[in-house]
């Protein structure tokens, strides 16, 4: 009697384990159940949409639910961004960039990654669609390249009228950019997920502060005092010739040296050399989704040795040729895309604010400007950086 018992216990055991574990995998199976379905996204999108978790109950994060109001790309239940902010952000970014020749991507991905929402929203699908995650990450990428090659373009077209891009750099730069872009393009779309690309944008923001810093620098500074000097010269030199409209003029040219003049003042490089910076140069812009100005600048003054007055227009040429191959290289050759009612409203205040930067910039003492962008500067670097690599952020907003 007592055996009896036992298998009964035993069997009644046994069969509440099999029960528990049949309605364990049920509810799990529901919980995974796939969208199935593209909602009438076209594309690479479409395909991922399908395959993402179909938000189940009250389930929001890392899920899409089809009957939500579309917002972000037209995903259904995706941030939905402010379009007047978006134009008024972009305005400041315009400025920014056409003030001081840098920051502007790094502006551009903050509102993008921060107060937009979009960071927040790619991070949920870390676990739940891997690839929608990277790819909402190239989407973020992108939508800088558009704000920043719009505002090069602008810089570029202002400098062209003035003689003051030096084309043979600009090319020869451009040339090994090219190969960088398209390279690093090819190895890193779809590939960075959110957490790593934030992690590498803190970093670099912290360059940028390092860069701007040491331009405050007595040292620096003096090297401005020489530019300024050189400035002075090429003025007189203008006015003693009658040679305003003179600009830029090609001497001579080879792959090992380039000479030129300007206002009648010889200056020369080595293509070899420039093309070999804008290869290196451009693969860290492009990755990030930033112009890279913060790089180029240093890079034709310090090295190359040319004056600043050719010096920005030519930055901008090359940032403007960067951006385009990046962003040809996402959006054609690897199927990302980007929200077209924000980017419209964002073109249209990078173009204002692209055009008063250049009026407004005599007005502020350039040193007090750039000590307010290194602050700024490292304020979003601690955030990015650990967010990034620690997950959370150690300065507010947490």
């Amino acid at each position: 009697m007592k055996q009896i018992i036992n298998k009964k216990i035993l069997f009644i055991f046994l069969l509440t384990i099999v029960l528990g574990w049949g309605a364990f995998l049920s509810l799990n199976a529901a919980d995974t159940a796939l969208v199935g379905d593209n909602l009438g996204l076209s594309g690479k999108l479409g395909e991922l949409i399908a395959k993402t978790p179909k938000c189940i109950g009250e389930a929001a994060n890392g899920c899409i639910n089809p009957d939500a109001p579309r917002g972000y790309l037209g995903i259904p239940g995706a941030p939905s961004p402010n379009l007047i902010l978006g134009f008024l952000w972009a305005i400041w970014v315009g400025w920014i960039f056409s003030t001081v020749g840098a920051f502007g991507g790094i502006m551009a991905g903050v509102g993008h990654i921060t107060i937009f929402g979009l960071a927040n929203y790619a991070k949920s699908f870390k676990k739940t669609n891997v690839a929608l995650n990277k790819f909402l990450t190239d989407t973020i990428r992108v939508s800088n390249m558009f704000l920043v090659g719009l505002s090069g373009g602008v810089s570029s077209w202002n400098y062209w009228k003035m003689k003051r891009i030096v084309a043979p750099l600009a090319i020869a730069m451009a040339i090994g950019a090219v190969g960088g872009a398209v390279g690093i393009a090819e190895l890193t779309a779809g590939k960075i997920s959110l957490k790593s690309y934030i992690g590498y944008f803190g970093l670099a923001v912290f360059a940028v502060a390092g860069f701007m810093w040491y331009g405050t620098t007595a040292k620096a500074r003096s090297k401005n005092k020489a530019a300024k000097e050189a400035a002075k010269r090429f003025e007189e030199s203008a006015k003693k010739e009658g040679a305003k409209s003179e600009g830029v003029k090609l001497i001579k040219f080879t792959l090992n040296e380039c000479i030129f003049s300007f206002l009648g003042v010889e200056f020369k490089f080595s293509p070899i050399l420039a093309a070999l910076g804008g290869f290196c140069i451009a693969i860290i812009a492009v990755f990030l989704g930033i112009g890279g100005g913060f790089l180029l600048v240093p890079f034709m003054t310090d090295i190359v040795r040319l004056p600043m007055f050719i010096v920005a227009g030519t930055s901008a040429f090359i940032v403007l040729i960067k951006m385009i191959v990046g962003i040809f290289t996402y959006i054609v050759l690897k199927g990302a895309t980007v929200y077209w009612p924000l980017i419209g409203a964002e073109l249209i205040g990078i173009f204002i604010g692209s055009m008063i930067g250049p009026r407004t910039q005599k007005y502020i003492p350039d040193i007090w400007l750039k000590r307010l962008f290194v602050v700024l500067a490292i304020y979003v670097g601690l955030r990015y950086t650990s967010k990034g690599f620690l997950g959370y952020s150690i300065v507010p907003p947490y």
